[in-house]
C-alpha cells in the first residue's frame, strides 16, 4: 500500500507537469538497460517511472555493461545513465568514434573506482595507501589458496578492472580473483570484518559501502591518459595499467542519436538528470542494506525527492 501511495503522488506531480512538454514521444518503448550493480538498477527504474509517468513506454533489458554501448551505437538500447570513466571509458569513446550515439551529459557525482582495504587494514600494514608497500605486506593478505601470495579480490569480470593486468605491470605478488557480483565483494568486506582481517578488494565511489565500512584507495601511480593504450605512460615502458584509475572520474550519461527527435521530451529530461555522489550512495543503500527491491527503491527515492526531480521536467516541472 505504501509503494501504490507513493506512486500515486509521483504520478499526480508528474501530470502536473505535462503542460510543459514541448512535441509528443514516440509510443515505442524506451528501452533501459540494468546491469549488476544497485545505483544503475535503482537510478535506472527510478528514471523509467518519471519516463512512464509522463506517457512513455519503458522497457528494462539486462546487458552487458561493456557491450552495451554498441547497443545503444546501433539503436537497440535507447540510453545509459552511468558511464563511469575508469570502468567504461574505453568502451564508450570506442562505440563514440564509430558514430551513432552521444554524450548526453555529465552527473554532479565524482567518481574514483580501484583497489581499496578497510581501515582495519592499514592498522597492520602502516605503509598504506602507498601502493609500494603492497609487496611488504602481501603475506597479511595471503590464503591457503594463494600461497605465499596476496589476495586481491577484483571486480565480476565484466567490469574489465584489469587487476591482472595491474599486479603484472608493477611486479606486485598478488593473486587476483575477480568476485561474481557486487555482492560478492560486500560480502567479502562483512565477513573480514569479524575479526578484522586485512583485505583488499575493488571498489568505488559513490556507494553506500564508504558510510559503512570507512576505508581509503591505494594510491598507485597517478592515472595518465593512454596508460591503458599506451606503454610509455607510467612507470613500466613495457605495460600497459601500471597506473591508478583516475582519482576524479566522470560519471556521465550515453543516448542514441535518434532519442532526441523519437522522444524529444525524454531525451530533454534525461540531459538535466544529474545525481550527486550522496544521492547515489543513498539509492545502493535502500536495495543493499534496507533490502528493498530496485523498484521499490526507486519509487522511495523519488517521494523524497520530488524538489530534486521536478526540475528535470519539460517546463521546470511547473
Amino acid at each position: 500500500m505504501k509503494i501504490k501511495a507513493l506512486m500515486s503522488a509521483t504520478a499526480i506531480a508528474l501530470a502536473s507537469a505535462s503542460a510543459g512538454f514541448a512535441a509528443e514521444d514516440s509510443s515505442e518503448p524506451i528501452v533501459i538497460p540494468l546491469h549488476n550493480w544497485s545505483s544503475q538498477i535503482v537510478m535506472s527504474h527510478a528514471v523509467g517511472q518519471i519516463f512512464e509517468e509522463m506517457g512513455n513506454n519503458v522497457e528494462f533489458v539486462t546487458t552487458d555493461s561493456q557491450a552495451v554501448y554498441e547497443s545503444i551505437r546501433l539503436g537497440d538500447v535507447t540510453l545509459e545513465l552511468e558511464v563511469w570513466e575508469g570502468a567504461f571509458g574505453a568502451s564508450f569513446r570506442e562505440a563514440l568514434s564509430k558514430g551513432g550515439l552521444h554524450d548526453a551529459g555529465d552527473h554532479d557525482a565524482v567518481t574514483r573506482e580501484d583497489w581499496w582495504y578497510p581501515m582495519w587494514t592499514k592498522d597492520a600494514c602502516p605503509g598504506l595507501p602507498d601502493w609500494k608497500a603492497l609487496n611488504d605486506c602481501a603475506e597479511l593478505f595471503a590464503t591457503p589458496e594463494t600461497g605465499d601470495k596476496g589476495l586481491f579480490l577484483d571486480g565480476p569480470v565484466d567490469w574489465l578492472k584489469h587487476g591482472k593486468e595491474r599486479a603484472e605491470a608493477l611486479d606486485l605478488n598478488y593473486v587476483v580473483k575477480n568476485a561474481g557480483s557486487a555482492a560478492a565483494l560486500w560480502a567479502h568486506i562483512a565477513s573480514a570484518e569479524e575479526d578484522k582481517t586485512p583485505i583488499l578488494v575493488f571498489n568505488w565511489t559513490p556507494n553506500f559501502a564508504e558510510a559503512v565500512w570507512p576505508g581509503e584507495f591505494v594510491e598507485f601511480p597517478a592515472w595518465e591518459d593512454g596508460c591503458d593504450t599506451d606503454p610509455a605512460k607510467g612507470p613500466n615502458p613495457d605495460a600497459l595499467y601500471d597506473c591508478g584509475n583516475p582519482a576524479d572520474g566522470y560519471l556521465k550519461k550515453a543516448a542514441w542519436d535518434g532519442m532526441k527527435d523519437k522522444w524529444p521530451n525524454a531525451y530533454e529530461v534525461l540531459t538535466k538528470i544529474s545525481f550527486t555522489n550522496a544521492q547515489i550512495a543513498e539509492m545502493a543503500k535502500l536495495v543493499d542494506i534496507e533490502d528493498y527491491e530496485p523498484e521499490e527503491a526507486a519509487e522511495i527515492w523519488l517521494e523524497d525527492n520530488e524538489d530534486v526531480w521536478k526540475g528535470w521536467l519539460p517546463g521546470g516541472g511547473t
